[in-house]
């Protein structure tokens, strides 16, 4: 029988609707064991998850088996459903639509994990949006202003 082996490390991106600041601290902890969940009943390996008020990183070992964009689904579906019957956020809380998704070999594991857990302190300094086009900058990936995260002030 044959077996498949793959070694496939991928941080995910992504925003609440408008990038608004609605991950708080009363539920932020409970969120990431939920996405871990989600991950993990996926076969995806959770290397790291943490953000602010506005965004989330999520490091992963990739289960080939499932695309990105399926996953991103599944994870965002999933985790707007419990945020809201949990009623964390006042209305609808539900993710915006796009995210990134930026590859890595083993040998930057530890500084990608250590990047992301310090995602609070990092953020002190430097805004979401700014940090994003770094990452698109740092990868060589085209992109127009006009389709970048929405502002929480746009429609």
């Amino acid at each position: 029988m044959a077996n498949n082996y793959t070694q496939i490390y991928i941080q995910l991106v992504f925003s609440p609707f408008r990038k608004c600041a609605l991950i708080t601290s009363d539920y932020e902890q409970k969120l990431y064991k939920c996405i871990t969940g989600i991950v993990q009943n996926k076969k995806h390996k959770l290397l790291a998850i943490n953000g602010t008020e506005d965004h989330l990183h999520i490091f992963l070992g990739l289960n080939p088996d499932q695309s990105i964009s399926d996953l991103i689904a599944d994870i965002k579906r999933s985790s707007s459903m419990w945020i809201n019957e949990n009623n964390f956020v006042k209305g609808r809380f539900e993710w915006q639509k796009g995210f990134g998704a930026f590859s890595y070999s083993r040998s930057h594991i530890d500084s990608v994990v250590k990047y992301i857990g310090n995602q609070k302190e990092h953020h002190k300094k430097v805004s979401f949006l700014d940090e994003y086009r770094d990452i698109l900058r740092k990868f060589n990936i085209e992109f127009d202003e006009r389709y970048l995260f929405s502002k929480p002030t746009e429609k």
